[in-house]
């Protein structure tokens, strides 16, 4: 029983991320291959859409990793794949989509929401702070007649 946590804690320890890259798909030039992999995970898997073509099994995912190192092995630099297959197939297959006119309320929403939200905490701050400050007196009947209430037993 007292090895079962070691047990589990080596099996964790020794746990690496399974990609789907197979072994007919990896270049032979370590460099090549290297940005072939970072390309991959930056690119979005058609089939699957949340996760890279560098995580995915399906067959466009394949396409795509074998058709990002045909780039590379063609010479054509990172900026080049990425708008090559982002002309093919739209912003859409970028994980991180670039900023630019149709991107803008994706990137800029969160912004907004944030400042709109800190907005509204300061305001409803103050007119919490202001009705605090306006406290109305009581008169001597409401001041009598809560004495009453609270001084009578209502056991």
């Amino acid at each position: 029983m007292r090895l079962l946590p070691l047990v589990l804690l080596l099996t964790l320890a020794t746990a690496t991320p399974v990609f789907a890259v197979q072994p007919d798909e990896v270049l032979s030039d370590q460099q090549l291959e290297a940005r072939a992999r970072d390309l991959s995970r930056e690119l979005r898997c058609m089939v699957c859409q949340n996760q890279s073509i560098d995580d995915s099994d399906a067959p466009l995912a394949r396409d795509l990793r074998i058709l990002v190192r045909e780039r590379l092995k063609a010479g054509d630099n990172d900026r080049q794949i990425l708008d090559f297959l982002t002309a093919r197939y739209g912003e859409f297959v970028l994980l991180k989509p670039r900023f630019s006119l149709q991107t803008a309320l994706l990137w800029l929403l969160p912004a907004a929401v944030v400042l709109i939200g800190a907005f509204g905490l300061i305001v409803l701050v103050r007119r919490q702070r202001k009705t605090g400050e306006t406290d109305v007196a009581l008169t001597s009947a409401e001041r009598a007649r809560l004495g009453k209430l609270v001084n009578s037993p209502n056991e």
